[in-house]
């Protein structure tokens, strides 16, 4: 007995040993220590790191190939534009020096532009010498004028003179071609399937160094920054869907290449965000799918194919609840609004009408105008594409036949003024005494043209705005110059047959 006795003495001590030790645990359990860390298994986003067992970290990343493989391809752009003589009706202001010497350069001046020279990067895209650059590095921003001179040197020193095979402002690319054999051009990859946190490398000439890489990682895709509005021609959308990098991008880095790990070009270089002046961390490359169409366009018809939906429209981003509300849409949801609906565009034959709210398009987000006619930019007329809209609380999908811009053009203005419209054919216009114009061949009951009363065959040769009187020519003309106008506007034109010039105001409304 006293043997059984002991062993319960023993049990019992130990089991409150171990109580103990338990309670003295859970009482000085720290939470905070525990935070962060794997104790109880990875969580789900961490699925691609775990084997079941344990913790296996990404593989290290080489990209000494992908550099050996992309730098042969890549080139020194340099341009110049020669000095030009300009007209100037502005008389010179006189000086001490005038009264001093004379009057050397006459009551005008010299009225010179100087001479404008500008360097960025290219890429070689064949072995026949395409390239595909930034658009501003050949244009002049302020004036729009084509370099006269493009020199290009190659990562062997050897150079070539270029000329220009077309330019895409919209997008800022463009497309040159020296005339080579067997160059060492690069490899399209693809930009559907990058990730965030991708290594990448940036290659160019920057700052007049010679052949420099950059790398690191994509920082974020789809950015929109409206720089592209600074070079877009009026009655155009800027097309704008970055890859960000924080690869450092300088002057002279424009048009050059951006490289995933594989050597394979992703992306063209085309801007950086300076607060300072200088690289701060952030650059923009334009997505190389978005290249792939845009150069395709201009080696193979000369221009950009672009397609339309045939729509106008409002973003959402930035009204506020009760804005949304008397706009029929709701307050969670964000997109662009359909404000009007060309009758013969696609967006009309499948079905969509104003007041709907367009959320996607080709399956991609959207919430501005930007990012929507990003999407389209890799299309052309005749594609189809995806495109999702709420009506009545419900959302919809339906596929959209691209137009071209002329066959929706005519039916956006004239669907707004209440009218069918055409531009006037040369034979006719030479007949009338007018350069050219558009005729108003219909005028709908209770549209704004019937509102000021104008007849049909009335030709409309300008418009006058608060900035100022624009001369109209063709349809595009006034479809461009009546773009996001409101209010009071006039056009002005004549009637066939009638010697005088007529005046009609149109409210375009708010």
């Amino acid at each position: 007995m006293k043997f059984k006795q002991l062993l319960l003495v023993v049990f019992i001590s130990a089991a409150s040993a171990v109580g103990s030790v338990a309670l003295y645990h859970k009482a000085t359990y720290n939470k905070a220590e525990h935070v962060g860390t794997a104790v109880n298994g990875l969580p789900a986003n961490y699925a691609g790191y775990f084997d079941g067992k344990n913790f296996s970290p990404a593989d290290p990343v080489d990209l000494t190939k992908a550099a050996s493989a992309a730098v042969p391809a890549v080139v020194h752009i340099k341009t110049k534009i020669p000095a030009k003589k300009v007209s100037n009706d502005l008389p010179r202001r006189r000086s001490m020096m005038d009264d001093f010497f004379g009057d050397v350069f006459g009551e005008y001046g010299p009225n010179m532009i100087p001479e404008q020279r500008a360097s960025g990067s290219g890429v070689v895209i064949s072995e026949d010498g395409y390239i595909v650059t930034n658009n501003h590095v050949i244009t002049n921003e302020a004036t729009g004028n084509v370099a006269d001179e493009i020199n290009v040197t190659m990562h062997d020193r050897k150079t070539y003179k270029a000329r220009v095979i077309g330019r895409d402002p919209s997008s800022d690319l463009a497309v040159l071609k020296v005339d080579g054999t067997k160059l060492p051009f690069m490899v399209y990859g693809n930009t559907e399937g990058i990730k965030l946190g991708q290594w990448v490398l940036a290659i160019g000439y920057p700052l007049t160094l010679e052949t420099t890489v950059t790398a690191g990682i994509v920082s974020a895709t789809g950015r929109s920054i409206n720089i592209n509005s600074r070079q877009t021609k009026r009655g155009d959308t800027p097309v704008e869907s970055f890859i960000q990098t924080d690869a450092a991008v300088n002057q002279g880095n424009s048009g050059g290449a951006l490289v995933n790990s594989d050597g394979q070009l992703i992306g063209i270089n085309s801007a950086i965000l300076a607060p300072t002046g200088t690289y701060a961390g952030y650059s923009f490359a334009i997505p190389v799918n978005i290249v792939k169409k845009i150069v395709g366009d201009i080696i193979q018809f000369g221009d950009v194919q672009r397609g339309y939906l045939g729509i106008s429209y409002q973003p959402t981003e930035g009204l506020n609840e009760e804005q949304l509300k008397s706009l029929g849409l709701p307050a969670n949801v964000e997109g662009v609004a359909v404000s009007g609906v060309s009758a013969d565009g696609g967006a009309a034959a499948a079905g969509i009408r104003k007041g709907d709210l367009i959320t996607k398009v080709n399956n991609s987000m959207i919430t501005s105008g930007i990012q929507m006619s990003a999407q389209i930019a890799g299309f052309r007329p005749g594609d189809k594409v995806p495109v999702t809209y709420f009506r009545g609380g419900k959302e919809y999908t339906v596929q959209v036949a691209l137009k071209k811009k002329t066959d929706v053009v005519s039916t956006n203005v004239g669907v707004r003024i209440g009218g069918e419209l055409a531009t006037v054919d040369k034979t006719k216009a030479t007949k009338f005494g007018v350069d050219g114009g558009v005729v108003v061949n219909k005028v709908a009951a209770d549209g704004i043209l019937a509102r000021a009363r104008v007849q049909p065959g009335f030709i409309i040769t300008g418009i006058i705005t608060p900035q100022g009187e624009r001369e109209i020519n063709t349809l595009e003309d006034l479809n461009e110059a009546m773009q996001n106008l409101v209010g009071t506007v006039r056009i002005t034109g004549i009637y066939p047959g009638y010697g005088e010039a007529y005046t009609y105001p149109l409210n375009l409304g708010q």
